[in-house]
């Protein structure tokens, strides 16, 4: 993610990144990077949902573009990076995934395979909705806490 020069894109069910993930992702933003990531609108689990939402401002306040995606639980956990790298696996991002379950994801430096997964995800990104920065200011203000109460346990979730 450091890395990045002109674009990110990264699709995962369980969003509740370590801080130096979350900071990943804003700086490649603040740097004019195009960082669009892509999360379900409804997922399985309530509290995995509530801590996700939980980052949208920060994410939205740096530049990212957040998608909602709208058929059912997306369960892809992709990255592409700049046309030319791809990640791919079985790893959410989230504490659980890297220090406990000891997921892994494959790497691939290759433009073909990443172009294959590049278009899969834009097929994701329009059969999402876009959150705007406007639209999480105007979720009131309960709804706000409780995201933020929930994303406190995130390192255990």
């Amino acid at each position: 993610m450091a890395c990045a020069q002109s674009e990110l894109t990264l699709s995962t069910p369980y969003f509740v990144p370590d801080a130096t993930v979350l900071e990943a992702l804003c700086a490649a933003a603040y740097r004019g990077v195009r960082v669009a990531l892509i999360f379900p609108k409804v997922n399985d689990s309530w509290i995995v949902a509530a801590a996700s939402r939980s980052y949208y401002h920060r994410l939205l306040d740096a530049g990212c573009i957040v998608h909602e995606f709208k058929g059912g639980l997306l369960h892809a956990k992709t990255l592409t990076i700049d046309g030319k790298i791809s990640l791919i696996g079985s790893s959410n991002l989230d504490l659980r995934s890297f220090d406990l379950n000891y997921e892994n994801n494959i790497l691939l430096q290759d433009k073909a395979t990443t172009l294959a997964i590049a278009e899969r995800q834009q097929s994701y990104i329009t059969r999402s909705e876009v959150v705007t920065l406007p639209t999480v200011l105007a979720w009131h203000y309960h709804r706000r806490i409780w995201h933020n109460v929930i994303a406190t346990i995130g390192p255990v979730l």
